[in-house]
């Protein structure tokens, strides 16, 4: 475990609100500072945010959350903030007490969902900039400590729910028993890594099938890491910046031990935003590798005809775009021409797309246990979505949503499958020449 790493774990036990707000002023550089004070507090953001509009708290409102780290650049480093400070009018010193409630703020109520910065007239990244102010809350001790925890864990076993390779290594053997199929591990010089995230591997191991059938198909080299096989970043969720850096390490190396030219990140949102989109500036250099999101290669393999389907679900069908996917990763479109290529009857939710609400999971929500009421009230936009499109079964593209997903669903009296876009694929593939 890096120094770094160790250090910020080791900041729960005695919190620190000068420690946090020294991180939240080297998080404010030049752009992040320019946003933090452009903010001209017109409410459009508390219109999108769903802990906002279903509680009316106005602590909810999206860029109330950045206080405390905008009062640390106000009187640190903001113009004239030493002249402000010998004056007497800067901004008093953020105290832990201020740092102890914003945690719920900065936490519980946000998912890093990106739908207040979608609709900011100044185009302030609030999302990003929550993600900015949870570097100085973990740095300072002060993130929840469910995700302390689950980072002890991921940097221990791998994984933030602690599942080892045995524990894979018994799902893979079950799914080739399953499908007939071989799943390769550690084949060196395989065109494409697939790593996967804890909750597919033990929530949803069917997709480890679903993946054999569609490279079989694809006529796709492809291999699992024994190591490095883990997707989810919880570091990049609770801003934990070295924390995430190690965790994204060990795909790498295991990418470059086994010379692959493509990783393929699963199912997974935060994933997928931590791999393709934070990695290379967290680890101080470009990948060898290309990286690609599981439903961006079943779409490319799909228009360049490797794969072909045959039949449609008959059922009405709608798709829960996921956030880090759709609106912060740029992958609108794919979901929904394989949703078309397997459903006979999709039915788009208002507001699909870049405008969708987030199932309110996300962000490492899911894994903090006393936000779970807010969680689940949280949903009701979502609910009010699914159940504008009237559909009999929801599809998604991101193992944490369908978890949240399902958990919410049955929380609220709902009777509704929820199903993976990547299964669903595997399901529809035509069969091939001599099968029975």
């Amino acid at each position: 475990m890096t120094e770094g790493a160790r250090a910020v774990l080791d900041s729960v036990k005695a919190p620190d609100a000068r420690r946090a707000a020294r991180e939240f002023v080297a998080q404010a550089g030049r752009d992040a500072a320019f946003q933090l004070e452009a903010c001209v507090h017109c409410g459009q953001c508390a219109d999108a945010c769903h802990f906002h509009l279903v509680t009316g708290d106005p602590r909810h409102v999206p860029i109330y959350k950045l206080r405390p780290m905008l009062k640390a650049y106000q009187r640190e480093a903001a113009p004239f903030s030493s002249v402000k400070k010998a004056l007497g009018l800067a901004p008093p010193e953020v105290t832990a007490e201020e740092l102890h409630e914003w945690s719920e703020l900065l936490y519980d109520s946000c998912n890093l969902c990106g739908r207040c910065t979608l609709v900011c007239p100044m185009g302030i990244d609030i999302a990003g900039l929550v993600r900015l102010a949870r570097e100085g809350m973990a740095a300072g001790g002060f993130a929840p400590a469910d995700l302390y925890k689950a980072a002890a864990r991921a940097l221990d076993t791998g994984s933030p729910i602690g599942v080892r390779w045995p524990a894979l290594k018994r799902q893979i053997e079950l799914q080739e028993r399953e499908t007939g199929l071989r799943v390769p591990v550690d084949v060196e010089g395989a065109e494409y890594m697939v790593v996967l995230s804890s909750i597919e591997i033990m929530g949803f191991p069917e997709i480890i099938g679903a993946l054999a059938r569609i490279f079989r198909h694809a006529g796709a080299s492809w291999t699992i890491p024994s190591a490095g096989f883990e997707a989810t970043n919880i570091g990049v969720q609770m801003g934990a910046r070295d924390v995430a850096a190690e965790l994204l390490s060990r795909i790498v190396e295991a990418a470059e031990r086994l010379k692959v030219k493509c990783v393929v990140s699963p199912e997974c949102g935060h994933a997928y935003s931590a791999l393709r989109w934070e990695g290379p500036n967290l680890l101080g250099r470009r990948y060898a590798f290309e990286v690609v999101q599981i439903t961006e290669l079943l779409d490319r393999f799909v228009r360049e005809g490797r794969l072909r389907l045959r039949g449609k679900d008959a059922r009405r069908l709608t798709f829960h775009d996921p956030c880090q996917l759709v609106r912060r990763g740029g992958l609108a479109e794919a979901p929904h021409r394989l949703m078309d290529g397997v459903s006979a009857n999709q039915a788009r939710m208002p507001g699909a797309g870049a405008a969708s609400f987030c199932c309110g999971g996300g962000g490492g929500v899911s894994a903090i246990h006393r936000a779970e009421g807010l969680r689940f009230a949280a949903f009701a936009c979502k609910k009010q979505q699914i159940d504008a499109s009237g559909a009999e079964a929801l599809v998604t593209a991101c193992g944490n949503c369908r978890n949240v997903l399902e958990e919410a669903i049955e929380h609220h009296g709902m009777t509704l499958p929820v199903l993976g876009l990547t299964e669903l694929v595997a399901q529809y593939l035509e069969p091939e020449t001599g099968a029975g």
